[in-house]
């Protein structure tokens, strides 16, 4: 006798132009976690002591977008992340011996969520296997331990076009870290030896984040542009200034305050929004990162190709972000086509089309 949980999370979108750390919308690209835990008839979960080498766990990755990933529980983001948070509950380990298999559309290191989406499946899969009834407030919490910035793993966990923020807490101690930024890892992994060596654990406090949930124009699609390189985190965060002028502060604020409104009418303002999208915080300074980027933000707008509402890099990069109403494969065409005349025989993309989807992470249980 077994239970199965199969878990969805939705790629993610963040920044969204002037929205640094601040935005995120969902998309409809999923990284799935399915688990099936063996269990007997009248077993108590929590009652396993003996730990095991490989926690009770064996894991196992099908399709793309898994290659270089580790099938150590204990290393990988999504099983050590499920097993912090069990160990925050007294747990050591799987309550009882769990197959996990990932099946991952998420392209990696490519600025559309892939470490905050394996963040959130790692916690509700601890949920899951460890019947632990977390409030949705309370899985962000954990999330947010792990993920130091709220707009990837907000807009994955409760979908569609999100707002949120992090309360500044010590998030120090036995944590796993976001595989998306080197340098965290080092630095949790320290961390963790410490904490192992007293038999310490740090817990989430209450409410570190919040978020709120946007409109969204149902008529608004997404359009990615996805060049096949790879831009860590900690790179593109290096790039970025130690202070800014107050003339560029204000104005991403005054078009971020345009925009959370802008994308939620019926009939989307094109070239509102565009403007709104404009952004001096991160942009500017990651240019160099991405080959082509400052051409396709100088070149097009919604005179010159109808049917785009603006576009931005997504999150960290290199993905490109293109909100659209219409004509979507022509504007991925042109984007594309930027990325193709770089010097030295240009970069390979391919593109996606994809929904601003209004619902996040999901879990659903299974006899077997």
């Amino acid at each position: 006798m077994g239970t199965s949980f199969v878990i969805n999370v939705p790629a993610t979108s963040a920044n969204i132009g002037p929205g640094f750390d601040v935005m995120g919308l969902s998309l409809s690209l999923y990284l799935t976690v399915s688990a099936d835990v063996e269990t007997e008839q009248g077993s108590d979960m929590a009652a396993v002591t003996t730990i095991l080498p490989n926690r009770n766990i064996t894991l196992m990755y099908e399709g793309e977008n898994s290659g270089g990933l580790s099938l150590d529980p204990q290393a990988n983001l999504i099983t050590r992340t499920a097993l912090y948070v069990l160990d925050c509950s007294g747990i050591k380990q799987f309550p009882h011996p769990t197959t996990v298999r990932v099946k991952n559309s998420i392209p990696l290191g490519r600025g559309l969520g892939s470490s905050g989406a394996a963040v959130v499946a790692g916690v509700l899969l601890a949920n899951a296997v460890g019947s632990l009834r977390l409030t949705q407030q309370r899985m962000l919490d954990y999330c947010l331990m792990i993920e130091h910035h709220p707009d990837n793993v907000a807009a994955a966990l409760v979908g569609g076009f999100v707002a949120s923020y992090l309360i500044d807490v010590d998030r120090s101690g036995n944590i796993p870290a976001s595989e998306a930024d080197e340098a965290e890892v080092l630095q949790r992994e320290r961390e963790q030896k410490a904490a192992a060596a007293d038999g310490s654990i740090k817990l989430p406090p209450d409410n570190i984040g919040h978020f709120l949930q946007l409109e969204c124009s149902p008529k608004i699609k997404a359009i990615a542009i996805i060049p096949q390189f790879e831009l860590a985190t900690s790179k593109a965060r290096a790039a970025l200034p130690g202070s800014y002028t107050t003339r560029d502060v204000v104005f991403n604020l005054q078009r971020l305050a345009v925009l959370t409104t802008a994308l939620g009418r019926e009939t989307p303002d094109p070239w509102l929004i565009y403007r709104a999208m404009e952004d001096k915080v991160h942009q500017p300074y990651r240019m160099h990162l991405v080959p082509g980027l400052p051409e396709i933000l100088a070149t097009f707008n919604p005179d010159n190709t109808p049917g785009l509402l603006g576009i931005c890099l997504s999150g960290a990069g290199p993905t490109i972000l293109a909100l659209a109403v219409s004509n979507f494969d022509e504007i991925a065409s042109k984007i594309r086509a930027v990325f193709d005349r770089q010097p030295n025989g240009g970069i390979a993309t391919e593109y996606k089309v994809l929904d601003i989807v209004g619902e996040g992470a999901s879990c659903i249980e299974s006899l077997r």
